[in-house]
């Protein structure tokens, strides 16, 4: 087992960052353990020898089980103003993007301890900067960045790394869940006068990064012997690194009025 080089990455349906990461870490000759809800296909994967899972991060007796079947055999979106948000759904994404990590270090810290290992958190410039629409994203991402630098420090004496990718805009399946939920504005809403800019914004089509491409530089920088704390990849997140590093935490708010029209509010 010392030989060889293993892989978990939780959350690889097919199309994601995940699908993306177990293919490359696959191709650098890892061997790969991938996770994805019950009711998503597998083929993606088991077509690529990579061996997946059905199991939930949200669900401790899915860890748990996934644990012991791994070691038997040696991971959303959500749009809306920040005032109108639905705290469910906010809930719902804080188990799987803050929750399910902890949960996943938790169970399997032995075995990162064990061999050493490296914990790879996906984060987002959107956990950097104050995104329009994207306030309950945001704050998960944020919390992950914070919860894996302390984790890193924590970490450090049993010589397990922890990297925290800064993801750009990448292309995944991310704006599918709000376009195929034709999620709308309430209609109460204060922000009622931008709904045709707020339907545009969901139906977006951004420039992106290639998740193949993502994928290559951050398995490059994860199988290093020293990686980076925090690798900053993707489309437009150099940009967000500089503008956060060189202005004041007040430009966002300018760039964004700006970029989103929302002095028209005040009409």
């Amino acid at each position: 087992m010392n030989s060889k080089r293993f892989a978990l990455i939780t959350g690889c349906g097919k199309g994601g960052i995940g699908h993306a990461l177990a293919l490359e870490f696959k191709s650098q000759g890892f061997n790969v353990f991938a996770t994805l809800l019950s009711h998503e296909p597998r083929e993606h994967l088991t077509e690529a020898e990579i061996h997946a899972y059905a199991s939930d991060v949200t669900n401790d007796e899915d860890v748990t089980t996934l644990k012991e079947a791994i070691e038997s055999e040696t991971k959303s979106g959500y749009t809306m103003t920040a005032m109108d948000t639905d705290v469910r759904e906010v809930e719902r994404m804080f188990s799987v993007n803050v929750f399910g990590p902890m949960r996943m270090v938790h169970v399997f810290h032995p075995l990162l301890i064990r061999a050493k290992g490296t914990v790879v958190n996906i984060g987002s410039v959107g956990g950097i900067v104050p995104y329009v629409y994207g306030s309950s994203y945001n704050a998960s991402k944020a919390a992950l960045h914070h919860w894996g630098n302390t984790l890193r420090v924590e970490m450090k004496p049993f010589d397990v790394k922890v990297v925290n990718i800064i993801s750009g805009e990448v292309g995944t399946n991310i704006l599918k869940r709000d376009q195929s939920s034709l999620r709308k504005l309430p209609e109460n809403s204060f922000y009622r006068p931008l709904e045709k800019d707020f339907e545009s914004h969901i139906n977006r089509i951004p420039a992106t990064t290639p998740a193949a491409e993502y994928a290559r530089s951050v398995v490059a920088e994860v199988i290093k012997a020293n990686p980076k704390a925090w690798l900053w990849t993707g489309a437009r997140a150099g940009e967000v690194r500089f503008w956060n590093a060189f202005f004041p935490v007040t430009f966002w708010d300018w760039l964004f009025t700006r970029e989103f029209g929302l002095n028209r509010l005040r009409q």
